[in-house]
């Protein structure tokens, strides 16, 4: 199937006319909520959980059957400036590692019966380094994000798209930075584990970039273009699929949700569709989720990546779902009603 966008414009403006949530499913499953065997308000967000997630998927009792793990990779010029604890090189062994089934994430995609795939983009070729000038050009971002599109199973109801890339907390530091401002320290984290002058050394780098770029008050995907990697941008295009197909989304740690960031300042209103699974131990994330307006499912002092925080929210979802299409109401349990 032919792409549906070959200009970022385009795919701008799919991102406008994307599809929103089914009202009438939502307002069902709000009917049948009240019906169900428990004070009302008794599962708390499971019950919300649930109804969101009825409403994009237009069926009022509906339950998670496919959910689908998409770890994307690549490869960060910025490397080059000393900003990780690990070489590049860890990016392809990791990916190996994917492949083989031995990642955190690997485990935890079983744990919820999802479906895992690994896509590699362009290893050998890092983007460029955003201290100095842009990540990509147009023609490179563009095929990131059709990458991304193309990954997603039209026949997924659930999906998380997890990242690796030696790097790529610098990236998403300064995506942060230049949509909402604020200091590079605020934004920057330790990564894969920097002492505290490495860690200043990648706040100077993170402060540069933006700067460089010019990327203060740009728009969100020119942002993503200058500042992301590849697997950042194909992060976007998978979550941009998801809404055009209204497959419910569970955002990851940091590096998604700064992906997540670009296609929400492109276009408010594009991240209804996603949930927020976590807040990881990154320092930037929980501002960036409060500036999207994003309520954490889980805080376990996450710092992984991968994915790995949001199939754990996966879970909770679909217990929602469960939970919300499984029970009885009052009148098929035959239990009195208040």
């Amino acid at each position: 199937m032919p792409s549906p966008f070959s200009s970022l414009s385009d795919f701008a403006a799919l991102l406008r006319a994307a599809p929103g949530t089914d009202a009438a499913a939502t307002q069902a499953a709000q009917a049948r909520d009240a019906d169900l065997t428990k004070p009302p308000g008794a599962l708390g967000r499971l019950e919300d959980l649930a109804q969101w997630y009825c409403g994009w998927r237009g069926n009022a009792r509906a339950r998670v059957t496919a959910p689908q793990v998409i770890v994307f990779a690549g490869n960060h010029g910025v490397v080059a400036q000393g900003i990780s604890a690990f070489p590049a090189a860890v990016t392809a062994q990791m990916v190996a590692n994917f492949r083989a089934g031995g990642a955190a994430v690997n485990q935890l995609a079983a744990q919820v019966g999802a479906r895992m795939d690994v896509v590699a983009l362009d290893l050998d070729r890092p983007t460029g380094d955003i201290s100095l000038g842009p990540a990509m050009s147009e023609d490179d971002m563009l095929r990131a994000l059709n990458i991304g599109w193309d990954a997603v199973d039209p026949a997924t109801d659930l999906l998380v798209v997890g990242e690796m890339g030696i790097g790529n907390t610098t990236s998403a530091a300064a995506i942060a930075l230049a949509l909402f401002g604020g200091g590079a320290e605020g934004w920057t984290g330790r990564g894969t584990g920097l002492a505290d002058a490495a860690l200043a050394h990648k706040a100077q780098i993170v402060a540069r970039a933006v700067t460089v770029n010019a990327a203060s008050g740009a728009g969100g995907l020119e942002v993503l273009r200058r500042l992301g990697g590849r697997e950042l941008v194909a992060m976007a295009g998978a979550m941009a699929r998801a809404r055009q197909l209204r497959v419910p989304v569970v955002l990851d740690g940091f590096i998604c949700t700064a992906a997540a960031a670009c296609l929400h300042a492109e276009c408010p209103g594009a991240l209804d569709h996603a949930i927020a699974g976590h807040v990881s131990a990154e320092p930037g994330h929980p501002r960036l989720l409060h500036a999207l307006g994003k309520e954490p499912l889980l805080a376990l002092g996450l710092r992984l990546g991968e994915g790995s925080g949001g199939v754990l929210a996966m879970g909770i979802v679909q217990a929602a779902l469960a939970c919300h299409s499984g029970m009885a109401t009052f009148a098929e349990a035959g239990v009195s009603g208040a």
